[in-house]
């Protein structure tokens, strides 16, 4: 069974409903008493799992959340984050990204230094860099008109596929949050990527998580830390200690919070730091919510 409500639902109607709903099961009263303003439709089986799949934000319960670091930290697991890509060119891991629908990846306008023709990126899935699930041409890459590389200000870039991805248990879109949502300070952020194990190493093959807090921006731009170099388009995350971060290679991937109902938000976009996992020097990211719009504009969700 499977119920679906609109934004327009608030936590407590929604919990009444579903209540009342599964009490007349267990107490097998007969026919069920449904409102009829409620639209009830029969599915099957492959229905669900096409309903399940194609939510945004949802990964597998069995996945676990180490707290362990990327740098030197743990492994991901296959499906643990279904949302994570990578963006290759010669066949190598460049950076990482986020899929945001079947066509459109959001990941960070530094990545295309570089180059950005689009025939010269493919993006892959899975877990693996070396041996991904599945393979996607580029259609074409938009770099935020106002990206400004010394200030990493407008550190933002959307990629469309070449044809769409079959969502499945391992493939899945992240939710976007609403420009107006609320990141508070001291709440726990994931981020993942491929990036390397130490400032100047190598990328690795297998993807990462490590579990970071978001920081103040006011916090992160102290004279210690940042002095100011931190605008209000950007975020960050890591511990005042340092040693959890991300690095070199994790580029343009996503930085995720779990709300109440278990369904995960991009809030970051891995953007830049000073090295990586410096005490009182957190990574840097792209801030979504202030990017809400102008996704919106370019792609239509």
């Amino acid at each position: 069974m499977k119920f679906r409500f609109t934004r327009n639902n608030n936590g407590g109607s929604m919990k009444s409903r579903i209540e009342s709903v599964l009490r007349q099961m267990r107490n097998n009263s007969g026919n069920l008493e449904i409102n009829p303003s409620t639209e009830i439709t029969s599915i099957t089986d492959q229905d669900t799992v096409n309903m399940f799949t194609n939510e945004c934000g949802a990964r597998s319960d069995l996945i676990t959340l180490s707290e362990e670091r990327i740098i030197g930290g743990a492994q991901a697991e296959e499906g643990g984050w279904p949302w994570q890509v990578s963006l290759q060119t010669n066949n190598a891991h460049h950076c990482g990204g986020v899929l945001i629908s079947d066509v459109w990846i959001l990941t960070a306008a530094h990545c295309f230094r570089s180059t950005s023709d689009p025939r010269q990126w493919t993006v892959t899935f899975g877990i693996s860099t070396t041996f991904p699930t599945l393979s996607k041409r580029v259609r074409s890459i938009i770099i935020h008109n106002n990206y400004i590389p010394a200030t990493h200000e407008n550190d933002i870039a959307l990629v469309l596929l070449g044809n769409s991805v079959t969502f499945t248990r391992n493939i899945r879109r992240v939710c976007l949050p609403e420009a107006t949502q609320n990141i508070p300070p001291g709440s726990i952020a994931y981020v993942t990527g491929w990036g390397s194990l130490e400032y100047g190493g190598n990328t690795v093959p297998d993807l990462r998580q490590a579990q970071v807090r978001i920081i103040s921006n006011n916090e992160c731009n102290a004279p210690i830390s940042y002095n100011g170099a931190v605008l209000p388009g950007m975020l960050c995350a890591g511990l005042p200690q340092g040693r959890v971060d991300a690095c070199q290679g994790d580029s343009g991937g996503p930085l995720v919070q779990e709300d109440s109902r278990r369904i995960w938000y991009l809030v970051g976009i891995v953007s830049w730091g000073d090295q990586c996992g410096l005490p009182v020097k957190p990574g840097v990211y792209t801030r979504v919510t202030a990017y809400r719009n102008w996704i919106t504009q370019q792609t239509g969700i």
